[in-house]
């Protein structure tokens, strides 16, 4: 069965940091490139960062750039977002999802598989 589980998420302060995981079973994601959305309440889903099979190119949001970091360990099939600086706008629920294309894709009409979704809260 092909699954994306996402984990990591939880509540923090503003400046506070969180590192998102994806995990995949089912799909080898060295075939996929990796897209990490974020959709807060009333809003539409966002990409928020993108990384290609190799890792070799990687792209962000302009809301984020500069505090989230993605990276990949196909080793371990595991897509990671590193999210530092965090500001009360970052609240959502994150979403990672995977694409057979070989270009890095924050548009989620261009993503395969999703996963389920992690909460972010960043409040004090």
């Amino acid at each position: 069965q092909l699954q994306l589980v996402e984990s990591g998420g939880g509540l923090v302060q503003p400046g506070g940091s969180l590192r998102l995981s994806c995990a995949a079973s089912g799909l080898n994601l060295d075939y996929y490139g990796i897209g990490w959305f974020r959709q807060a309440p009333g809003k539409e889903r966002e990409g928020v960062s993108c990384i290609t099979r190799s890792g070799g190119i990687t792209n962000y949001a302009d809301s984020v750039k500069g505090r989230f970091t993605i990276s990949r360990d196909n080793a371990k099939n595991t897509v990671y977002l590193q999210m530092n600086s965090l500001k009360p706008e970052d609240t959502a629920v994150y979403y990672c999802a995977a694409t057979r294309s070989a270009l890095c894709l924050r548009t989620p009409s261009g993503m395969d598989y999703w996963g389920k979704g992690t909460l972010v809260t960043v409040s004090s």
